[in-house]
């Protein structure tokens, strides 16, 4: 019997908890393939939903660019500790890669997911062991080692 989305997720947030960083990252290599319904998803799970893109987008709106890059850690903390279960969604992270924040966008939610399970949508690829956001042309393109990262591709789940 083949495990579902939900189950290998379930699995993972499970054994969360015993690892330093709490997070994982659910792969989406190609958008527009995979299409489910997310909420039904984090409401399965148990788990807070948080467009961040759109939360964190709206508190940035009256900062200097310098006040942005300064305080987005401090604000993405907040948007998370708003949930008080022991686990929350980010998705339509793209914000975090946006050049003018000055962020390492993993390092970022690792940082964050020392205290709460943080399950992260993430739109990009796996290349010869590196975890990959945009293209390398792109001036938001990242690069990644696997390593130890707890990565679950929609690929291994789509029909």
């Amino acid at each position: 019997m083949m495990k579902t989305l939900q189950d290998a997720l379930r699995d993972r947030i499970e054994h969360a908890p015993q690892q330093y960083h709490r997070l994982i990252i659910v792969l989406n290599p190609n958008i527009q393939a995979i299409d489910f319904d997310i909420k039904d998803l984090v409401n399965q799970l148990g788990s807070g939903y948080i467009n961040l893109g759109l939360e964190l987008s709206q508190m940035l709106l009256d900062l200097t660019e310098r006040q942005r890059a300064l305080k987005l850690p401090q604000l993405v903390d907040q948007i998370i500790n708003r949930f008080d279960g022991n686990s929350v969604l980010l998705d339509h992270i793209e914000i975090l890669f946006e050049p003018e924040l000055r962020q390492d966008p993993l390092r970022l939610l690792q940082g964050l997911s020392r205290n709460k399970i943080i399950i992260v949508m993430w739109n990009g690829l796996i290349t010869k062991g590196y975890l990959t956001y945009a293209v390398p042309e792109h001036p938001e393109y990242r690069r990644y080692p696997i390593g130890d990262l707890n990565i679950i591709s929609l690929l291994d789940y789509s029909n």
